[in-house]
C-alpha cells in the first residue's frame, strides 16, 4: 500500500517516520516495530515480514508498505536536473530510450525516480513490476514518482512501461 502526506512544517524524516507508523497501525495492526538499519544506510523494521520504503521531496513525503522488499523513490517535477548526468547513471537500453525522448528534463527525472526506487529495493528489484504515479491523483501532477512493487505480473497493470 501506497501513502502520501505534505511535509507541513515536518523534515521529510520526521513526516516519513509519522506516515510510516500511521500506516503501519491502520493496515498492519499494533505497535510499529522497531526500525533497524542495514550497512548500506537502508532502514527496515527489525524482526518483522513486513517491509517498507519512504521518499520525500521538499513539500511531500511518500511511503509504502509490503510482505516483501519494496522500494519508492519521487521527485518534484519542475526539479532542476543536469541532462550530463544521463551518461553517468544510464544504462545503455536506458540512454537509447532517453534519446528518443522529446522532453529530456522530464524523461530523466522519470529514470532517475526509477533508478532510485529499484536501488531502495536492489535485492529483488529486477524481477519486479513498477508504476509509473505521475498523473493520478491530481496532486501527483507536480511529482514524478515510482513505486517497485511485489508483483511480476505486468498485464495487471497495463500502464505500467515495460522494456
Amino acid at each position: 500500500m501506497l501513502a502520501s502526506i505534505p511535509l507541513g512544517e515536518l523534515s521529510g524524516h520526521a513526516a516519513g517516520r509519522i506516515l510510516l507508523k500511521q500506516m503501519y497501525e491502520q493496515h498492519i495492526g499494533g505497535i510499529m516495530p522497531e526500525i533497524a538499519v542495514t550497512p548500506r544506510g537502508k532502514p527496515y523494521f527489525a524482526d518483522s515480514g513486513v517491509h517498507f520504503s519512504i521518499s520525500h521531496t521538499k513539500c511531500r513525503v511518500f511511503c509504502v508498505l509490503s510482505d516483501r522488499p519494496v522500494g519508492v523513490d519521487a521527485e518534484e517535477t519542475h526539479r532542476k536536473i543536469d541532462l550530463n548526468l544521463a551518461e553517468k547513471i544510464l544504462s545503455e537500453t536506458e540512454k537509447e530510450r532517453f534519446a528518443r525522448e522529446v522532453d529530456k528534463r522530464s524523461a530523466l527525472l522519470k529514470l532517475w525516480v526509477l533508478k532510485e526506487a529499484n536501488a531502495k529495493c536492489a535485492e529483488v528489484g529486477a524481477n519486479m513490476t513498477y508504476l509509473e504515479l505521475s498523473t493520478y491523483p491530481g496532486y501527483m501532477d507536480s511529482f514524478v514518482a515510482a513505486c517497485f512493487i511485489p508483483h511480476t505480473d505486468r498485464n495487471l497493470f497495463p500502464n505500467s512501461i515495460q522494456e
